[in-house]
């Protein structure tokens, strides 16, 4: 099973590279957003659970998305492997990730981070802003205030994950084709 973390500030073009190695690779894509949603929506006990605390404007507890992460990977006995997004965030989702991994006899194998300079990723988010209609894409200050933000959160995983010697940097500037082509290259590396 090839597990993969993919890292990449806003408007690295995370989105569009994690459906292509999706795709490529058979992975299962594994957004913590999506599981939250799809979970309450279910009303499943941990999807109470969230939406309660939720509810009370509280950050769901790790243990609470760890089991989240469990019944989707329990939930996918026959997937490639799985294509982790937005999870982990601190150096504790980590480490509870991988327990949880190793319960199931498996381990992350990969975390690929697209590297995209500042002034091109303003420039990129700025253009999406003018079709997205997402009004933190429109403006500059906030855009540079959400890429600060990312490198102090997901600093603290890759610097986890490099102990492991499981972290690979992609430039992620060029086009969407090269990009894939580089990210591809590393997971090659694994068998599936």
């Amino acid at each position: 099973m090839l597990n993969i973390i993919l890292f990449g500030p806003p408007g690295s073009g995370k989105g569009t590279q994690s459906e292509k190695l999706i795709a490529q690779y058979g992975l299962k894509h594994l957004s913590t957003g999506d599981l939250l949603r799809s979970e309450i929506a279910a009303q499943t006990p941990l999807g109470i659970e969230a939406k309660a605390i939720m509810d009370k404007g509280h950050l769901v507890p790790d243990e609470v998305v760890i089991g989240m992460i469990s019944s989707a990977l329990e939930a996918n006995p026959t997937a490639n492997g799985f294509l982790f997004d937005g999870f982990p965030r601190t150096e504790a989702q980590s480490i509870a990730l991988d327990g949880l991994l190793e319960l199931k006899n498996t381990e992350i194998a990969l975390v690929l981070s697209l590297e995209v300079s500042e002034e091109e990723l303003v420039k990129r988010l700025l253009q999406r802003g003018l079709t997205s209609g997402r009004s933190d894409d429109t403006n500059e200050n906030v855009i540079r205030a959400r890429i600060v933000e990312y490198h102090k959160k997901t600093s603290v995983v890759a610097d986890y994950y490099k102990k492991f010697d499981k972290v690979k940097n992609i430039k992620g500037e060029g086009t969407v084709d090269e990009i894939f082509n580089a990210l591809s290259e590393e997971v090659n590396k694994f068998s599936l």
